[in-house]
């Protein structure tokens, strides 16, 4: 392991420790004057809608994008980019046509959605799917970012996971969703600061500089990134981003509650869409400049010799994952190298006090306030919150340390988010298109979804590549709910709500 004294100067150090302080000290300061649940979990409706886009993109941009994606093109290509076509086509289909149902009336969820129109079996079905899915798609997180904690902070596992989420929890318990917003805003310019510097350090680093490091990748097959034969397996292809892509990021940017509570704190309708078409401009490039990292760092290797050793792959981290770590800590010059370490400590807070807050507010108000406690007080239930984000938190550290025992990191996440995320879209799109009915069919169709899911991840996941996961299951859910309708038309029992109502509150 590197000895972090080796490696960072002391104005590294300061550089770390003040960025910590600062976003702490940001996010005490606008929890300030917090009274409700409204504003703990929606910041009042009064969010702007660009610190909106650029927190979703924060968000959904973890240390796994950060590291992972740089190292996945240093060892093959640039063929995860076809991947992105189908991210930026989503974000603009839901803009258009999803964002309007989020402001008939005021929800906290777009499980709440499935209540107004299939009852409140549904709902909390389809909060439970998030709540599991969620915690286990986060602690694989939080255990990724830990990686590169341990390796250049000198730290163990296991402090340093709690060290990690200790800090997230800290300004996310205090500041609510504002402060997740806003703190997101500024961790997104700095791990995009941190990216963008570091290409450009590399490519004036090797020999014969930018274009010669792109000439020898070309040579080397590196800069492929097209690929238009379907295929349901690896590699990478056009279909699998507009099909795959499109309906994976439809899920989590209309279906889960991570990206859609940030749509929620928005003013208006023209707001919402407007924070999404954001993302959907900066996510392409963002992307490529990640995968343009790995290239040049896959350049810069065949000229010059790592410093050290890579260490031995971990269970869950590639051998190629410490290659950007490295990089770091060896080749940077002290102070862009603390400002690079505090990118990727930026990119991974980000995410993970994203998900406090998301899970936080789904066990809240979907099940705290719907189910077990209803008719208490608005203290009660600001308090019950911040109760809530402690025990998420505590959740997440359990399960970054059982992540140890992954064996892919990109692929184990992505597949792990895929095998609820076709129930709930196939919900949602059932919610929003389709007659109010009975909770029953679609409790039965995303039950089903989830076990075949379940299925091909275990014993089919060398036939079926991550990226289908979100349609196949999206697919199998509307397919079995609108086969199992007509059988329970005449059902007595739940009564589904005006989907034009507020559901509940």
């Amino acid at each position: 392991m590197l000895t972090p004294a080796d490696h960072l100067a002391l104005a590294d150090w300061l550089i770390i420790g003040g960025y910590i302080a600062g976003i702490i000290l940001m996010g005490a300061r606008l929890g300030r004057g917090q009274k409700d649940t409204r504003d703990y979990f929606l910041g009042s409706r009064n969010v702007s809608w660009w610190g909106v886009g650029l927190s979703i993109l924060a968000t959904e941009t973890s240390a796994l994008s950060f590291l992972a994606v740089p190292a996945l093109a240093y060892a093959t290509d640039l063929a995860f980019i076809q991947i992105i076509f189908g991210y930026v086509i989503a974000r603009i289909g839901l803009a258009m046509a999803v964002v309007p149902f989020y402001f008939r009336g005021e929800i906290y969820s777009p499980y709440q959605l499935l209540t107004k129109s299939f009852g409140p079996a549904a709902g909390r079905l389809g909060g439970g799917f998030f709540l599991l899915s969620g915690v286990l798609a986060a602690g694989v997180r939080v255990y990724v970012t830990c990686i590169p904690i341990q390796l250049m902070l000198g730290l163990q596992i296991l402090p340093a996971i709690l060290l990690f989420v200790g800090l997230s929890l800290v300004y996310t318990y205090v500041g609510g969703i504002k402060a997740v917003i806003w703190t997101d805003v500024v961790q997104f310019v700095l791990f995009m600061a941190g990216a963008l510097f570091t290409l450009g350090y590399i490519a004036q680093a090797t020999n014969g500089g930018l274009a010669g490091a792109l000439e020898q990748a070309a040579a080397a097959g590196k800069l492929h990134w097209f690929n238009p034969s379907f295929s349901w397996t690896m590699p990478f292809n056009l279909w699998m981003g507009l099909l795959g892509g499109t309906a994976q990021v439809m899920s989590s940017h209309g279906a889960d509650q991570l990206i859609v509570q940030r749509v929620l704190t928005c003013r208006s309708v023209a707001d919402g869409r407007k924070a999404l078409v954001l993302s959907a401009v900066i996510i392409l490039p963002l992307f490529l400049v990640f995968l343009l990292t790995g290239t040049l760092l896959w350049a810069y290797y065949q000229q010059f010799q790592l410093a050290i050793p890579l260490p031995k792959s971990q269970a869950g981290f590639a051998q190629n994952d410490y290659i950007y770590p490295i990089f770091i800590l060896t080749v940077i010059p002290s102070v862009f190298k603390g400002l690079l370490v505090v990118a990727i400590l930026a990119a991974a807070m980000s995410s993970v006090s994203s998900a406090l807050s998301a899970l936080a507010s789904v066990s809240s108000m979907d099940f705290c306030r719907g189910l077990f406690w209803p008719g208490r007080t608005e203290r009660f239930y600001f308090r019950m919150s911040r109760f809530a984000t402690v025990f998420w938190a505590l959740l997440l550290v359990l399960v970054a340390y059982a992540s140890r025992q992954a064996t892919t990191v990109l692929n184990w996440a992505f597949s792990l988010n895929g095998l609820t995320s076709g129930a709930l879209l196939g919900a949602v799109l059932l919610a929003l298109g389709t007659k109010p009915g009975r909770a029953r069919p679609l409790v039965f169709g995303m039950i089903i979804s989830l076990a075949a899911m379940i299925g091909i991840d275990g014993w089919g996941k060398d036939l079926v590549a991550w990226p289908w996961y979100t349609l196949i299951g999206t697919c199998i859910t509307v397919v079995v709910t609108w086969f199992m309708r007509p059988w329970h038309r005449s059902a007595r029992g739940e009564r589904p709500v005006n989907r034009n109502t507020c559901g509940d509150r």
